[in-house]
């Protein structure tokens, strides 16, 4: 952790003193947990469901997290409780702590090319994994031989790019895959979130992600918040700093806790 990024950070959680409900923001695959070949084992990365915990127990926080997965695949995985706030499918499905889920309409000529596609590629996935959403086809290849990947990655892309000239429709790229979606995406998601919040007073907010598809949530927190990119290794990003994980991922939500208590942390020395 370099010094810009120390001081980025007790400029933040300085901001607590006189905040009544900091906002977390978080993606999960790759942020709050390791990629796995197998989407149902992803479990979080060791410490980091407790510190979470934590954090939510202690009230001042609204933890959310925004995913690409459906909402209801995360409550299982994280294991906090009392369960979060989740946004699934990049934004376009709610999912409220007490169980109750808006799902973002779509038009029906939007929703019959989904369908056609998905009836499609259920005969041939072209040797890779398909995955159905309510608004949305994708299409993975994560812990495919390079060689066979690229010819995986190239077959999709001519079946979805004709699609993604549709009014509506996108292609979303992403670390070991490719998705065709309709609806909102992280940006707009976290925008609805920050204005929802506006007027309960100051309230220090943060968004925590890994891949391109957090982009759009990272431009949406200029001037409103803190955008963390979560990685290993530093690519280029709209977010304010980088941290890698797990180590200095749990460093962060520790001193989220401490800020929560004291209300004006410690700073982080240089």
């Amino acid at each position: 952790m370099n010094g810009e990024t120390k001081d980025k950070l007790n400029e933040f959680f300085g901001s607590f003193a006189n905040a009544a409900n900091p906002l977390l923001l978080l993606d999960y695959d790759g942020t709050l947990a390791p990629f796995r070949v197998n989407r149902f084992k992803a479990k979080p990365w060791a410490g980091v469901r407790e510190l979470l915990m934590q954090i939510q127990n202690q009230t001042r926080t609204s933890i959310v997290v925004v995913t690409g997965r459906p909402a209801g695949e995360i409550v299982a995985l994280l294991g906090v409780k009392p369960a979060p706030e989740v946004w699934g499918l990049h934004g376009s499905e709610r999912l409220h702590p007490d169980g109750r889920r808006d799902l973002e309409q779509l038009p029906p000529a939007t929703l019959e090319k989904l369908n056609a596609l998905r009836a499609q590629l259920r005969h041939d996935t072209a040797g890779g994994l398909l995955e159905e959403k309510p608004n949305a086809v994708v299409m993975h290849w994560r812990g495919v031989a390079p060689q066979k990947a690229r010819v995986i990655a190239a077959k999709t892309r001519a079946l979805f790019e004709p699609l993604a000239q549709m009014d509506g429709m996108t292609l979303l790229e992403f670390e070991a895959g490719i998705e065709l979606r309709a609806g909102r995406d992280k940006g707009k998601a976290v925008k609805l979130l920050l204005d929802e919040t506006r007027s309960r007073g100051p309230h220090p907010a943060s968004y925590l992600g890994d891949d391109v598809t957090d982009e759009a949530a990272f431009r949406a927190m200029k001037g409103r918040g803190l955008g963390v990119l979560v990685r290993r290794k530093h690519r280029d990003t709209a977010a304010d700093i980088w941290l890698q994980p797990p180590q200095e991922l749990r460093e962060f939500f520790s001193r989220w806790l401490d800020a929560c208590r004291a209300g004006k942390p410690e700073p982080i020395l240089q």
